[in-house]
């Protein structure tokens, strides 16, 4: 074993080029290898598509690669809920577990080629998860990707999540962890390319950079990622001060620093920082930036030869970047302990298992009148909503292909009966945005979906099944007995409209951009009429159909070449239509369940969607979309029970009138469909808890470009929200009862006892939350700055059958307790306290208040 010493900057500053000890940075063969190789080489290995390097023993290795739910782009992975799902749990126990099974799987995959093979894009061990940015507005479509609004809450299941990916031994990573993207990073996707911040001393202390200190801290992550944004006019990926100073000498980070992708280029391209490539590159090198994703890099042979960058620099950013293949076991002759595990363990039983756990705490229950919810065995239940038979909002993005995705419908149908359970699609999510053709618009032999003849690339049928929506997700991956590089589908059968009018049918390719040979073919006809026969690239394809409501013969055609990423039949429907169709479901049941929402198609990164309520993958609005409000209108004007399943990567305001019980299942993973439907059924108890809150309007926010935190979040909004951080309801109650907190002194941590009882008559998990109330600090935050109202510190998941009792404690740390003054200085100051611990925020649900003092003189705390 051998000890790591960090080079300090002012080491390498002071030392001559040639003579920088790198030693501390890497093993012997590694920095052996570095010297083996030239300038060009060197800079070939700095990029994220590396190519194999004779010199230095390497063989050909892609960097990328993404494991935020589960591992992704690579074919059949378990598929986790999407990250802000994950955080619903307020688990970190579980996060650490779902990390295990993500780098198991990576593993696995990496380990069916030799260890010396070449790699592409997502087959190696460099995962760049989890996102640990501050989801400060729920505009930002790619929020979903993070762990919610809470500094505290973030970094502490980033620290399980990081441990999991990495694994006990951190001189033998079971894969390396990249948390992302510091710092200061969270919307608008247009134009954060070039997007500069302004943020204050106080927010960035006491909002922006808290989880990534716990991250690097306690998790000790081997890369981190840089982001596209600046800070006061400097692009993060050249902060020498954030990077050098914060990150490496204040938090003591010893891996090494990955760029965004094109986050090097933007730094002259968009930033206009530096004149070109070779000045971008350099300020990035001397700024900390080990590692280009990208090609920037490719500059800088340039960047020496102007005198503006060391070789010796250079060595020193590939040596951190190449010690990680080398801890990974996976170049220069490294041990390699993790050789073991075998291709059959990508989405065991035990992992589908883990999903489906992870799927039923995720569950936030947010409203239930009068009890309505569980429903009992046999209700008859009208199931609306393009979202209750969609795959895509079971997956969210950057997500891996799901061997045996259930949606809220097949769920439904397995927990309550298929003959007890009718469907209707309803709306579409969003004028404007088409949506996958359901089942009950297509029909063959009689039977609700398409015909499907499966074939190889000769045109050999090997299978023919009934296809209930053309809805596919092919990444790398094939049905059983075709093979993933090329096969060949054909669908036919009738298209059934539900009623008169103009039909537009779109064909949905998600196209892949790297590694292609071609793209796929399509073939669509219509009542006879071909509408489509070609490539089908990244553009989609539409047509408009004119129907009397009467079937007419559908034929589709699909030659797969292994990288398109699959295929979708979608549409826009006439409105009336659909909404006539689920008002006709929902008048023959004694229920419905509405599945509403959002979805991975409207909100996520720098999507092209522009559509009212949607804009470049973010959001203009935070209410339902119009034409689900109007929907669930109609359902509520049938008189029935209405219970409303959210699925949606980010908060959703609705009229809490317009229905008796809401729950909301995020984008839920695999198992998602079986989580709701028990959760509708009451054999999984909700458990869930808000990491963001609710807000009732778009008109409660601050500007989305303003990263003040004034107005935003639990933390500082003054307003009533519509659920707040930390809500969540149980089918049972809860009572705390002699709470309870310590004499500290000043400096040392806090611990809260209560005693939790469960008062129902139901086994639950009640999720303890303290949040503490600290005394207001001098000089007062200015008018720009937000007031802190209260702030999560400790936070533990309690199991507890019905009728019994457990004494609970939770550890506050003087971190927890402290505050953050104008200048971002961090103090844990004398003063009165108050601590609430309860099921959720103070006069959410049951809890109690206790209060202490602390005396002394103030202690300011490390950066």
């Amino acid at each position: 074993m051998r000890a790591l010493f960090p080079i300090t900057l002012a080491m390498v500053l002071a030392a001559p080029a040639a003579a920088q000890d790198l030693s501390g940075e890497a093993d012997p063969a590694v920095l052996a290898a570095i010297a083996k190789a030239d300038l060009a080489e060197k800079a070939d290995q700095l990029q994220s598509t590396a190519p194999a390097a004779k010199a230095m023993g390497l063989p050909a290795y892609d960097w990328w690669n993404e494991g935020l739910h589960g591992l992704a782009r690579n074919g059949v992975a378990t598929v986790f809920p999407q990250a802000v799902g994950l955080a619903a749990t307020f688990d970190p126990a579980l996060m650490e577990k779902v990390g295990t099974v993500v780098s198991t799987e990576a593993r696995a995959r990496f380990n069916a080629k030799p260890v010396d093979a070449d790699r592409r894009i997502y087959e190696g061990l460099t995962i760049w998860s989890p996102n640990i940015n501050i989801f400060r507005d729920p505009r930002w479509g790619r929020g979903q990707e993070t762990y919610g609004e809470d500094p505290f809450l973030t970094g502490s299941l980033a620290v399980g999540f990081i441990k999991g990916l990495q694994g006990p031994d951190p001189l033998h990573p079971r894969v390396i962890a990249t948390p992302k993207h510091l710092a200061v990073h969270s919307g608008p996707e247009a134009g954060r390319d070039s997007f500069d911040v302004d943020v204050s001393p106080q927010d960035r202390e006491a909002t922006y950079l808290p989880a990534f200190r716990k991250a690097v801290t306690e998790a000790k992550p081997l890369s981190l990622m840089c982001a596209y944004n600046s800070t006061h006019g400097v692009p993060v990926c050249a902060d020498d001060a954030l990077l050098n100073g914060t990150l490496r000498r204040d938090w003591g980070f010893k891996g090494f620093v990955v760029s965004d992708c094109d986050a090097v280029a933007n730094i002259w391209m968009f930033h206009n920082y530096r004149y070109d490539a070779a000045e971008a590159s350099a300020a990035a090198i001397k700024a900390g930036t080990d590692f280009d994703c990208g090609t920037t890099y490719a500059a800088l042979t340039q960047s020496v030869a102007r005198g503006l960058l060391t070789e010796a620099e250079v060595d020193r950013a590939l040596a951190r970047s190449l010690e990680a293949r080398y801890k990974l076991g996976i170049a220069f002759g490294a041990s390699n302990p993790w050789g073991k595990i075998k291709p059959g363990e990508v989405n065991s039983p035990a992992h589908r298992a883990l999903a489906l756990e992870a799927a039923r705490k995720s569950v936030v229950l947010l409203q239930n009148e009068n009890g309505r919810l569980p429903l009992k065995a046999g209700t008859r239940l009208a199931v609306i909503g393009t979202n209750a038979d969609d795959l895509s909002v079971i997956e969210a993005n950057y997500h891996g292909t799901a061997a045996d995705p259930v949606t809220p419908l097949e769920g439904i149908r397995r927990q309550f009966g298929a003959a007890n359970v009718a469907y209707a699609q309803g709306s579409v999510l969003a004028e404007g945005a088409p949506v996958v053709v359901p089942e009950t618009a297509l029909v063959a032999d009689g039977k609700p979906g398409l015909r499907a003849e499966y074939l190889d690339m000769s045109g050999k049928r090997v299978f023919v099944r009934q296809d209930r929506r053309v809805d596919f997700n092919l990444t790398r991956t094939a049905p059983k007995g075709l093979d993933a590089k090329g096969f060949k589908v054909r669908w036919s059968g009738s298209l059934v409209p539900p009623g008169a009018g103009t039909y537009r049918l779109a064909l949905d390719i998600p196209a892949c951009w790297k590694d292609c040979t071609r793209h796929d073919d399509v073939r669509l006809s219509i009542g006879g009429k071909e509408l489509h026969s070609g490539v089908l690239g990244k553009q989609r394809v539409e047509f408009d159909i004119a129907s009397d409501g009467s079937p007419q013969p559908i034929s589709l055609e699909l030659d797969h070449y292994g990288e398109d990423e699959g295929l979708r039949l979608m549409w826009l429907p006439p409105a009336d239509a659909q909404r006539a169709e689920a008002v006709k479901a929902a008048s023959q049941a004694d229920a419905i369940v509405a599945v509403l929402g959002l979805s991975p198609d409207l909100e996520g990164e720098a999507l092209q969607v522009q559509v009212p309520g949607f804009v470049g993958g973010d959001r203009s609005d935070i209410g339902l979309p119009e034409p689900q409000a109007e929907l669930l209108a109609a359902l509520r004007a049938t008189g029935k029970p209405v219970i409303v399943v959210l699925t949606n990567g980010s908060a959703v305001s609705i009229d809490p009138a317009m229905a008796d019980a809401v729950m909301t299942a995020w984008y839920p993973g695999e198992a998602g469909g079986t989580a709701i439907a028990e959760t509708l059924a009451g054999t999984n108890n909700p458990s869930g808890r808000l990491p963001v809150t609710f807000y009732k309007s778009t008109s409660d926010l601050p500007a989305f470009v303003d990263y003040s935190m004034k107005e935003r979040t639990y933390r500082y909004f003054t307003g009533k929200p519509l659920w707040g951080f930390g809500h969540g309801l149980s089918y049972t109650t809860y009572g705390y009862e002699g709470a309870k907190v310590s004499a500290p002194a000043l400096g040392q941590p806090v611990t809260v006892t209560a005693t939790l009882r469960n008062l129902g008559a139901m086994a639950g998990e009640e999720v303890v939350q303290a949040y503490v109330v600290p005394p207001v600090i001098e000089p007062r935050p200015i008018m720009t700055q937000g007031v802190l109202q209260r702030q999560l510190a400790a936070f533990t998941r309690v199991p507890l059958a019905a009728g019994k009792s457990r004494e609970v404690t939770l550890t506050i740390d003087p971190r927890s307790l402290s505050v953050v003054d104008r200048r971002g200085t961090r103090k844990v100051v004398p003063g009165d306290y108050k601590v609430w611990i309860g099921g959720g925020q103070p006069g959410d649900g049951a809890g109690a208040w206790v209060s202490f003092t602390l005396t002394g003189q103030a202690q300011e705390l490390p950066k």
